[in-house]
């Protein structure tokens, strides 16, 4: 699969590099392949392709969307005609003073990037845990796969990212529409506040117990 990423940091890098390492072709859009963030992905996968925006964007697939969620306008806008119709898989959290929402609830980070893409299928996912868990999903002595929630409005979509969550080693737990994202969104809150304010282990994650 063509997977583009808009944002490749502490999130999106490792998501890009155990997705090419998956079998996909993933490419960073990027205005300079010089850039020091470019250069750190690459040289944790030099597989990875990179090519500017609009073209990285227009060929593939599915978009990750990693920046930090002031930037999610300014990313999208400058692919706006190329990410029509495309998945975009937010993997963005809009956090406020305080480690509270950062829309004060009133809608989600992902609803509000539907409306900036309305032409897209914004699934939400890759969000509720920190980015240490991104780089190393690996629980040996369970006899469980870490889940990864995810939601999104469109089913076709959900089943392309549930795929890809599947190929990256997680459970893939589907939570509902959009309009589930804001829960998602308060549930990385919570583990943003238990593990960086109070403590708990940073390979904390959630599983799913079925009968």
């Amino acid at each position: 699969m063509n997977i583009a990423f808009l944002g490749y940091g502490n999130v999106g890098a490792p998501l890009a590099d155990h997705l090419q390492r998956a079998g996909h072709e993933v490419t960073l859009a990027a205005h300079s392949a010089a850039s020091e963030s470019v250069q750190k992905a690459l040289a944790r996968n030099a597989s990875l392709k990179v090519s500017v925006p609009k073209r990285a964007v227009a060929a593939a697939e599915v978009v990750f969307l990693a920046t930090p969620f002031a930037a999610n306008e300014t990313a999208i806008a400058s692919v706006a005609d190329e990410i029509h119709g495309k998945i975009i898989v937010d993997c963005t959290n809009p956090v406020g003073p305080g480690l509270t929402h950062g829309l004060n609830n009133a809608l989600s980070g992902s609803e509000a990037l539907q409306k900036l893409a309305p032409r897209s299928h914004v699934v939400k996912a890759f969000t509720i845990y920190g980015y240490e868990n991104f780089q190393d999903n690996s629980f040996p002595g369970y006899n469980v796969k870490p889940a990864m929630m995810f939601c999104g409005n469109d089913q076709s979509a959900k089943q392309t990212v549930s795929r890809l969550i599947a190929d990256l080693g997680w459970e893939p737990l589907d939570t509902g529409g959009l309009e589930q994202a804001l829960h998602l969104e308060h549930l990385t809150l919570l583990w943003i506040r238990m593990v960086r304010v109070h403590g708990a282990p940073s390979h904390m994650v959630w599983a799913v117990l079925r009968r």
